[in-house]
């Protein structure tokens, strides 16, 4: 048994160094080296200094945070209704299988249906408002990354709703309080822990969003993943696009440390 135990840790410890800390470690070294190779700190005085980095990482945290409202409004009702139907599990399941779908064949999926010539804009032709200008707009990018983002949130608050134990909102209904106050006292503090995951997994992955920018936004939302992808495939100037990056790591270790659960 401890030569198992022993086993898995080690595989466990050398898939952490190899695929987590190595790919970090590297990102924040060459964070100090210019285009020139030369070693420097100038890339962190550029974008704390460049109004041009500040904007993209406001509207990195603004789209993101939109993103993470607009799925748990969605996500919390939705999770809640399946967890009162007969076969939630399967309906679970049918929530989760787009997930299967390639992310860039979504995205090409929702440039056709958005299009000038998409299903959206022959359905406004055909009761006479006309076609309108929906690709490359905020409403677009917001609406197909939250489409996208959906069933992370709605997992894990499914769960935590899941996991409550019945006998606790029999007590609450036993004691006089109504279904409004039950859900308000008992139910929703008890699956905030879902909430909190859920958050974690969609406002994270939201900062850096690259190509639903470049298919459904057009260039028009630009965010700190789309600088990177430019700095790493377009301007070679490999530092910046590294500082960058450490930016967004610091971003996201600070989001998990404000969504963690706080003891008393």
């Amino acid at each position: 048994m401890k030569k198992n135990t022993s086993f898995f840790s080690v595989t466990y410890l050398l898939w952490l160094g190899l695929f987590v800390i190595a790919p970090v470690v590297m990102i924040l070294w060459q964070s100090f080296f210019d285009i020139q190779g030369h070693f420097t700190l100038a890339n962190y005085e550029t974008f704390f200094s460049s109004w041009t980095y500040l904007r993209m990482s406001f509207n990195s945290i603004l789209y993101a945070a939109i993103i993470t409202l607009v799925t748990l409004v969605i996500s919390y009702p939705t999770a809640y209704f399946l967890t009162r139907l007969k076969h939630k599990h399967l309906f679970l399941m049918l929530v989760v299988l787009p997930t299967w779908i390639n992310l860039l064949l979504k995205a090409y999926t929702f440039m056709g249906i958005f299009g000038q010539q998409g299903g959206v804009n022959n359905f406004l032709t055909f009761i006479g408002i006309g076609p309108k200008q929906i690709l490359f707009t905020d409403f677009s990018f917001i609406f197909v990354a939250s489409y996208i983002e959906i069933p992370f949130m709605i997992l894990p608050i499914f769960n935590a709703l899941d996991d409550i134990d019945q006998n606790l909102i029999h007590a609450s209904r036993d004691l006089g309080a109504n279904e409004w106050q039950t859900f308000l006292k008992v139910t929703l503090p008890l699956s905030l822990n879902g909430v909190r995951s859920g958050v974690q997994s969609v406002f994270i992955p939201s900062l850096s969003l690259f190509m639903l920018t470049r298919l459904i936004g057009g260039n028009r939302v630009i965010t700190l993943g789309t600088a990177i992808e430019q700095h790493f495939l377009t301007t070679q100037n490999w530092g910046m696009g590294s500082t960058i990056g450490v930016i967004l790591i610091i971003a996201m270790i600070a989001t998990m440390w404000v969504t963690k659960e706080r003891r008393k």
